[in-house]
């Protein structure tokens, strides 16, 4: 299970939210479920949000930071 802070890529493009598959986000928010899900913000290079997304964990993969 993901835990709060964690770095999370994209197994699957975001279409609605502009995001490609491999993108990075932080976990910000860990709902319990059932089933388990995740709020994750994805953030530019300048370190403003783009997108907030509620995702399954079929749909992101732990990354090391």
């Amino acid at each position: 299970m993901l835990e709060l802070y964690d770095v999370v890529e994209l197994r699957e493009a975001i279409p609605g939210e502009e995001l490609p598959a491999g993108a990075t986000g932080t976990v910000v928010h860990v709902f319990n479920g059932p089933p388990p899900a995740y709020e994750v913000e994805f953030a530019d290079a300048d370190g403003r949000t783009v997108a907030m997304v509620t995702l399954r964990t079929d749909q992101i993969v732990h990354r090391d930071r």
